[in-house]
């Protein structure tokens, strides 16, 4: 029982959310226990077993039609998940990337030949999925990247480099993010399915060093004559940053709900550890300080929930906006910096050891500022609304 007492909104509340919401806090029980995500994390990603067994479970490609193997599904059922990953410590385990990042771009935009020849092995967990944006110089400037598509008779040539790729040490299926025209801005963007066992060119970096999610996967990809069929280009050519603008806002919120979840758990962690530790004869809980800086982290979860669940629904009314998804993600991850810090804080020098899940929280939270833009770049998002001319 999460100390975040708010009612479930209609949307969130119905018999086959908690059935599925069982269903997934089960499968977490049996396979991500605390022994299995420190191995994670010492091995630096998830098992492939482990993502084939989510698969078995039907965890995986929620969205997918159910005729192409999925559930067929909204997003409240990723929602889910995010929450259970976060109540069970395993978000390094990146089935929401996989499931409400990535595979709407094949649902929403792939032909019916490329539906029917990649979504099964998503649902299956066969197919690992990552999505290629970032490079060393072009991170939240989309419109900066320099990775290139040459068209050549029946393939495009793709040249560059891609870094802090999330899966990218095993996705097998990566939507690559590259410029077939360089001289037309935003409008020669074009997006790819790298089918990573099928080309030659493609090579994967190391894992990368991180200071937190270190059982994520997250790696360098290069791109080196690599050449890819033009049956793999997703969507027109050009269309690429169009699709990627309309697919962010939901993006921003899938990182607005692993924050929410995790910023639960770190409070939910913290009032039973104050409530078994004691100092000066008394239980930490007991000090007015610890209930005063618990209501504030309280309240502050409260808002964010309360925010998020309208988010949602604007989302599954489809009204969601650009600016609405930027406040989400930036004022919801700020928070969970600033109540993880806290929370660490009453755990005294024991918040500091990684054998503890607060400290892990701590190391984990600090990306979610920076990554799908940052908190910087979510203000410019929310600063073009303020202007009915902009």
């Amino acid at each position: 029982m999460s100390a975040i007492d708010v009612a479930r909104p209609a949307h969130m509340d119905s018999e086959e959310l908690r059935m599925f919401e069982d269903s997934v806090s089960r499968f977490l029980a049996a396979h991500a226990g605390p022994d299995r995500t420190r191995h994670w994390r010492e091995q630096g990603f998830v098992d492939r077993d482990t993502w084939r067994a989510a698969g078995e479970a039907g965890l995986l490609g929620l969205s997918v039609p159910v005729e192409y193997g999925g559930a067929g599904v909204d997003f409240t059922f990723d929602a889910v998940i995010m929450e259970q990953l976060g109540r069970h410590h395993a978000l390094n385990f990146a089935i929401p990337l996989h499931n409400a990042v990535v595979a709407p771009y094949i649902v929403s935009y792939a032909n019916e030949e490329q539906k029917r020849r990649w979504l099964p092995g998503v649902v299956t967990g066969e197919t690992i999925l990552a999505v290629a944006m970032s490079e060393p110089g072009a991170g939240s400037d989309l419109q900066a990247m320099k990775t290139s598509a040459r068209r050549e008779g029946d393939h495009y040539v793709i040249n560059g480099q891609k870094t802090f790729i999330s899966n990218g040490a095993h996705a097998s299926l990566i939507i690559v993010a590259a410029k077939a025209d360089p001289e037309a801005g935003a409008r020669g963007l074009s997006l790819f399915a790298v089918e990573t066992d099928k080309v030659e060119g493609f090579t994967r970096g190391r894992l990368l060093d991180k200071i937190g999610q270190e059982g994520r996967d997250t790696a360098e990809l290069f791109f080196s004559d690599m050449r890819v069929p033009v049956e793999n280009r997703i969507g027109p050519e050009g269309g690429g940053f169009a699709m990627l603008m309309e697919k962010l806002p939901q993006e921003r919120l899938v990182i607005a709900w692993q924050a929410l979840a995790m910023m639960e758990a770190a409070i939910d962690h913290t009032i039973a550890y104050t409530a078994e530790r004691r100092a000066f004869g008394r239980a930490v809980l007991d000090f007015q300080n610890s209930q005063f800086k618990l209501a504030e982290c309280k309240t502050q979860a409260t808002i964010a929930r309360v925010f998020l669940d309208h988010c949602t629904q604007q989302l599954l009314a489809g009204t969601l906006d650009a600016a609405t998804a930027s406040m989400a993600k930036y004022w919801i991850t700020e928070a969970q910096g600033k109540v993880i810090d806290e929370c660490l804080q009453l755990f005294g020098g024991y918040g500091y050891m990684t054998e503890y899940p607060i400290a892990e929280m701590y190391k984990d939270a600090r990306v979610f500022r920076i990554y799908g833009g940052t908190s910087e770049i979510m203000k410019l998002l929310i600063a073009r609304s303020l202007r009915s001319d902009a």
